[in-house]
């Protein structure tokens, strides 16, 4: 049985072997002062995926409005740890962030993924995602 639980800036240290998983190029002390700042705006949330007392998923979204889809969640960082992978638990966390947002009265669930990672494209069009466009980027 998982459930899905709130995280916040007192669980950085549990955060932050997640988010080098799917980024392993990152700096640990950056990745703490960019999720101290992100917990710091209004409309983030982080969700952590747990298996008993032990954290095996996490995910962070920014419930934003938009025209084409009303309110939102906009989820980032859908990262299942590597041991708990292929079994089931992305699509059980999928569906209570979905189960969340549907309490938050969010309408639309949205996700940028990675070019380099087609597996997790595979995994979010059979969770019914579809692609509406491109994701730019650019330095400032």
């Amino acid at each position: 049985m998982v459930n899905l639980q709130a995280l916040t800036a007192k669980d950085i240290s549990q955060i932050i072997p997640f988010i080098q998983e799917l980024n392993p190029e990152l700096n640990p002390a950056v990745i703490q002062e960019n999720q101290r700042e992100m917990f710091n705006i209004s409309n983030y949330r982080c969700f952590g995926l747990f298996q008993g007392d032990n954290l095996i998923g996490l995910s962070s979204g920014w419930i934003t409005i938009r025209h084409y889809s009303g309110k939102q969640i906009e989820i980032d960082n859908v990262i299942i740890a590597s041991t708990h992978q292929s079994k089931g638990y992305g699509a059980q966390f999928i569906e209570l962030l979905e189960q969340w947002s549907r309490e938050q009265n969010c309408k639309t669930m949205e996700l940028n993924s990675y070019l380099t990672n087609p597996r997790s494209h595979k995994f979010y069009f059979t969770q019914g995602f579809k692609i509406l466009g491109f994701h730019f980027y650019k330095d400032l």
